[in-house]
């Protein structure tokens, strides 16, 4: 389906606000646009407008009826069902090639609605809430997705001079934003995510200036929880031709309860779509807390680090190495082309000689785990640099793209 016969998506409960969307509607027909309206809300809808899927569709979609999330009277339970099938339905719809931009408005329980429902689309197609909670921290609800919020100034329950302009202009921005076209890159063999810390940014730049050297687009990924996640989010939805993980330390955040935490499927995405990567221990030699006093009690006693005024790091254990060395093999194993290097003379700046957390007998623990626990098919590498000189980039590089060719060679048999 062509740009030019797709709609943008207006979300909402048009039960209790079905002024307000009549006006986002005329709005976005202004602009020249279709508009597809889903409505969130469960206690009824409107007849200002056409309506083309009910909140009734939404409800069953998540398992449950609008009659019985009505009788039920249970406003958290019935705006998170209406979240999930909410999600459901802009899922198909995305599937079906009939969006290019989605709008949502609403106050708490509206935004998490909408925000639950963007995140069924992927990168690229806009998608724009006006909330009264903007300025809140939503960084859960908004997660791993392009999403702009927008601050609605005033209440989203009716129509005056401030509602009115804000509207205006919401409408205008995600016409605009549908329709910018996506500019024109030069020919590139690929596209490859790599992750990065501050205590691995000379590896990444090296080994960043070697791919594009070969003609490759390198997305860097920072490895702060968020950056893990949208890296492994992107990747599932066929983003990148491979991975250079060289930066895992999110691994030890959840392992540790750290604030950089990507959550328990970090590490797994490349296996999963089958995608090349090349995965490197890196920073698993701290755990990331934010100002000393945020350190949790049972850690007081630990070798800290203070890398900014925000940032204490926590020098991982034996112990911890043990297990990360454990997780780390045990998900690389999953994949049918990957790689490890273990940067034998460190694993990130802190950890090189002369640095504070530079315990080469901690590290040892770690490569042996991942040496003992990772599958015969994958090798294992021991590379003797440490992570930031140009010599191991230049081998972390090298790897990477024999196991892209390689990948390539089979999938043309």
């Amino acid at each position: 389906m062509s740009a030019t016969h797709k709609s943008i998506l207006m979300l909402g409960c048009f039960d209790t606000k079905g002024e307000v969307f009549s006006f986002l509607r005329q709005c976005l027909l202004a602009q020249g646009e279709a508009v597809l309206a889903v409505n969130t809300g469960v206690m009824g809808t409107t007849e200002n407008y056409p309506v083309d899927i009910e909140a009734d569709l939404l409800a069953k979609e998540a398992g449950f009826s609008i009659s019985g999330l009505r009788e039920a009277a249970d406003r958290g339970h019935a705006v998170q069902v209406m979240g999930k099938g909410a999600a459901l339905v802009v899922a198909r719809l995305v599937a079906e090639g009939r969006i290019k931009g989605a709008i949502g408005m609403g106050g708490g329980g509206g935004t998490y609605i909408a925000l639950s429902a963007m995140q069924s689309i992927p990168l690229g197609i806009p998608k724009l809430c006006l909330s009264t909670i903007a300025a809140k921290d939503l960084s859960r609800q908004v997660g791993n997705k392009d999403i702009t919020l927008m601050p609605s100034v005033v209440d989203v329950a009716g129509l005056n001079s401030i509602s009115r302009l804000l509207i205006a202009q919401a409408a205008a921005a995600i016409c605009a934003m549908a329709n910018v076209q996506p500019t024109e890159d030069a020919v590139r063999a690929g596209s490859i995510a790599i992750s990065m810390f501050g205590n691995t940014t000379s590896c990444v730049k090296h080994c960043t200036a070697l791919l594009e050297k070969q003609g490759y687009e390198v997305l860097a990924f920072h490895a702060t929880g968020v950056g893990g996640r949208t890296m492994e989010a992107l990747i599932r939805e066929g983003c990148f031709d491979a991975v250079l993980d060289i930066t895992t330390t999110e691994l030890a955040d959840e392992l540790c309860g750290g604030i950089c935490s990507a959550g328990p499927d970090r590490l797994s995405a490349a296996a999963e779509m089958g995608i090349p990567q090349v995965v490197v221990p890196g920073c698993l030699d701290m755990v990331n807390f934010a100002q000393p006093d945020t350190v949790p009690e049972q850690y007081k006693s630990r070798q800290l680090y203070s890398w900014a005024p925000d940032v204490t790091l926590m020098r991982t254990n034996e112990a911890e190495n043990r297990l990360l060395g454990e997780e780390l093999a045990r998900k690389v194993s999953r994949s049918t082309a990957a790689a490890v290097l273990l940067p034998l003379r460190g694993i990130s700046q802190v950890d090189a000689v002369g640095g504070v957390f530079h315990r080469p007998d901690i590290d040892q623990v770690l490569f042996d785990a991942i040496k003992e626990h990772t599958d015969e098919q994958v090798p294992v590498m021991e590379v003797d640099a440490h992570i930031n000189d140009k010599a191991f980039a230049g081998t972390a590089v090298k790897v990477l793209l024999d196991l892209v060719a390689k990948s390539k060679a089979r999938q043309q048999q």
